[in-house]
């Protein structure tokens, strides 16, 4: 079987009724990044940092996949799919892709300030909430600033790529950016989004559309292949 990799990005979810701090200048959900996606921002301000995360954790509880999740499912019947994505949430699952690898943490995880021990977590994360040796519990979400722990794996992921889809990210979030250059020479790729990055790659097709919509053009794509 064929090994397509999938990168997928905010745009994928946007249309579950997911936001990020790129639908508005740097705000997310009206609070400035800084303040809320960072370790400083969390050194300074804690308890609202929690609350942020726990209101976009139930924000997430009560969204749905979308159809672009479900096609990305689908393919699994007739491929290999790896799905890398940058997004927390975890609607890929809930639509039935069975291997994701997240980049950036998962919202319904959590972890010590000391450690990287994993916890599922699918409640409000307070202030006083500790781990078996003492310390507090965090959502699991690399913040800017921080290391991303998966991304070589993800590398390894790329670089057995038969097929790459690209779709709903800006491809100006880096390193996941650049994922795409460790995929073997002459790759087909298939880059979704309505208002796509330039790359100049001769192997790129590009396709100007939201992810439900884009993802049923590279679908008939395939089909004809």
């Amino acid at each position: 079987m064929k090994h397509i990799v999938v990168l997928s990005g905010a745009g994928v979810s946007a249309e579950s009724g997911l936001k990020t701090f790129r639908d508005a200048d740097g705000l997310w959900e009206g609070h400035n990044v800084m303040d809320v996606a960072t370790p400083e921002g969390f050194a300074k301000n804690p308890e609202l940092v929690l609350t942020f995360y726990n209101e976009r954790r139930k924000q997430l509880l009560n969204a749905k996949p979308n159809s672009a999740h479900y096609d990305l499912a689908a393919l699994e019947k007739q491929y290999k799919v790896t799905i890398i994505t940058q997004n927390v949430d975890d609607l890929h699952e809930r639509a039935g892709s069975t291997n994701v690898l997240h980049l950036h943490g998962e919202l319904l995880k959590a972890r010590s300030v000391d450690n990287h021990e994993i916890l599922p977590w699918d409640t409000d994360i307070k202030l006083g909430d500790l781990c078996a040796k003492g310390h507090q519990i965090r959502p699991h979400i690399v913040w800017f600033g921080e290391a991303v722990p998966m991304i070589d794996p993800a590398i390894d992921v790329c670089k057995t790529a038969d097929i790459l889809i690209i779709v709903g990210t800006s491809m100006q979030v880096y390193p996941a950016a650049g994922l795409k250059d460790y995929v073997p020479d002459g790759t087909p790729i298939f880059y979704i989004d309505p208002n796509p990055a330039k790359i100049y790659d001769k192997h790129i097709n590009t396709i100007k559309e939201k992810a439900s919509t884009g993802m049923k053009t590279v679908i008939k794509a395939l089909s004809s292949q």
